[in-house]
């Protein structure tokens, strides 16, 4: 009788002692765009080691992540740039904060024709994005390859008449569907393109591109972010170290051959 009672009673202790250890295991979710999760995978395997468990919440548009964030369906969300997170909480009214950057997805110029942007010829054409978010970051890349010069403290908004101050060499812009610039380049001189559809198109962000973006282009780099009142969270804050380790970074130029760029900037960095 004893010897049951024992064992009974080791069982129960057994039961409470996993019982408690399950509870002292922090669960953390958070909200991405699309289904790739590779990275983030990678992270939450590190972080189940001090029992942190990352549930990957996968949303289709570039909506919801922010508004599900905002009203506590996840924890955290990693889904977007620095320039689209400013702008969609301004216009939401959302009480958000980014607490670390993660990566720089580069936009590049592409020509099937030239291989220096500089080789382009005087009243050459060039097809841009025409949604204006894109539109405006393609046309700070034009300046930054120094084929044009845009207004004082140019804000990535504005009318391509309105923007550009000097376009000596009279470059034609043709404004085109972002998803469709990769079928122009066999009529245009250049064309600027994002860093996914350029890869959906078969083309490498680095290898194909004939002049990019680097982590100076602050506004594009991608950001984790956080309820205001959570910017200050250990875990959260702590799961943002794990990705900014070095082996995160290894992983990261590894599994994309270089078309994603880790970075670790500062907050003050990005403008926050």
């Amino acid at each position: 009788m004893k010897k049951v009672v024992l064992f009974t009673s080791l069982l129960l202790m057994g039961i409470i002692l996993s019982a408690c250890g399950d509870s002292e295991k922090e669960e953390v979710k958070i909200g991405i765009s699309g289904t790739d999760t590779a990275v983030w995978d990678y992270v939450a395997e590190k972080a189940s080691e001090e029992d942190i468990e990352i549930e990957i919440v996968s949303f289709n548009d570039y909506v919801q992540p922010n508004t599900a964030l905002a009203d506590g369906e996840i924890d955290l969300n990693s889904f977007q740039t620095v320039a689209y997170f400013d702008e969609f909480i301004e216009e939401r009214n959302l009480d958000l904060v980014p607490i670390a950057t993660t990566n720089l997805a580069p936009m590049g110029i592409y020509s099937d024709s030239l291989t220096d942007v500089k080789d382009i010829p005087d009243g050459g054409t060039i097809a841009l994005p025409n949604d204006v978010s894109n539109q405006g970051r393609a046309l700070m890349l034009l300046e930054d390859a120094g084929l044009i010069t845009l207004v004082e403290d140019y804000d990535g908004l504005g009318s391509i008449e309105n923007s550009v101050v000097e376009n000596p060499n009279d470059y034609k812009f043709e404004e085109v569907a972002p998803a469709q610039i990769p079928r122009a380049l066999g009529d245009v001189d250049l064309g600027i393109i994002n860093n996914g559809i350029a890869k959906d198109a078969g083309l490498h962000p680095i290898h194909d591109s004939i002049y990019r973006e680097d982590d100076t282009a602050t506004d594009y780099v991608n950001i984790i972010a956080s309820k205001s009142e959570d910017r200050d969270n250990e875990t959260y804050n702590r799961i943002a170290e794990l990705y900014q380790e070095a082996d995160t970074a290894e992983f990261i130029e590894k599994e994309y051959d270089g078309a994603l760029i880790p970075t670790v900037l500062e907050l003050s960095e990005i403008g926050w």
